[in-house]
């Protein structure tokens, strides 16, 4: 059953995607060639607790981390290690924190120094991917309208679209109706209604679609060892429209990026 939020409950999930947003701001600085992702996890606990939440990965289905840090091959759920990032590597950064009971849910994918073309072009269409779904996200449409999108434009570039492994509902819990798959077909699935919150995150591969669990039982890794790309945005559906609850912002600064990819959708005076 989805789970609609009031105007009032919408505005308090946006606090705790912001702590999230600005969770990877403050990170964007920090990765660097030599830099541990234990390093990562604990600078993102320590960053969190400052801005009055808890975070929202720890613990959760016993998740060790306050990070899931997924590196080249690794798709998602990568936990932390002691093994520091070299040249050339990419690392998604998912991170969730809880603030007024309600949970914020954010990935970003960053480059470490020179990366190869090819993984760097992954990660633009990723990321165009993520808006392009999100602009599907309006009252009376439905799920597979989202995924049929970012399958479409993933898929036209040759790239493996994660079957396996979806978005999803967000609120007081960190998973709620409905699943949001990456794949999908137009006019099928739960429809969205106003009020609903959800959690977008193409997860787009170089190669195959295909993936492995390793024995750790959490990193998800391609089964071709090629590089995977993830981006994921919290939105709400406000007056029938996609509202960004979470923003690159941060991200950006700290990397001293300009873009305008968030500018179409309306946001919160505070994130601009």
């Amino acid at each position: 059953m989805i789970i609609t939020k009031t105007r009032e409950e919408i505005a308090l999930m946006r606090e705790a995607a912001l702590v999230v947003s600005k969770t990877l701001g403050m990170l964007a600085e920090e990765v660097k060639v030599g830099i541990t992702t234990n390093k990562l996890n604990t600078l993102a606990e320590d960053f969190i607790r400052s801005q009055d939440a808890v975070p929202g990965f720890l613990g959760l289905y016993d998740c060790p981390s306050t990070l899931l840090t997924s590196v080249n091959e690794a798709v998602v759920h990568g936990l932390p290690t002691d093994i520091p990032l070299k040249e050339g590597d990419i690392v998604s950064i998912d991170c969730g924190a809880i603030k007024h009971g309600f949970y914020g849910d954010h990935a970003y994918t960053f480059e470490i120094g020179e990366v190869a073309p090819e993984t760097k072009k992954l990660l633009q269409i990723t990321k165009e991917s993520l808006y392009i779904g999100i602009e599907q996200l309006i009252s009376g449409n439905r799920v597979g309208d989202v995924g049929f999108a970012i399958q479409q434009y993933c898929e036209q570039h040759g790239y493996g679209v994660v079957r396996e492994l979806v978005g999803h509902g967000l609120g007081r819990k960190m998973h709620e109706d409905p699943e949001m798959p990456n794949y999908g077909r137009r006019g099928r699935g739960k429809k969205f209604i106003e009020g609903m919150t959800v959690a977008i995150e193409p997860m787009i591969n170089l190669g195959t679609r295909r993936i492995t669990q390793l024995p750790d039982g959490w990193t998800i890794v391609t089964q071709d060892a090629k590089p995977s790309a993830h981006f994921e945005h919290n939105i709400a559906i406000v007056n029938g429209k996609p509202e960004l609850l979470s923003t690159f912002a941060y991200v950006y600064q700290a990397l001293g990026i300009e873009s305008n990819e968030e500018e179409r959708f309306r946001m919160n005076a505070l994130v601009l």
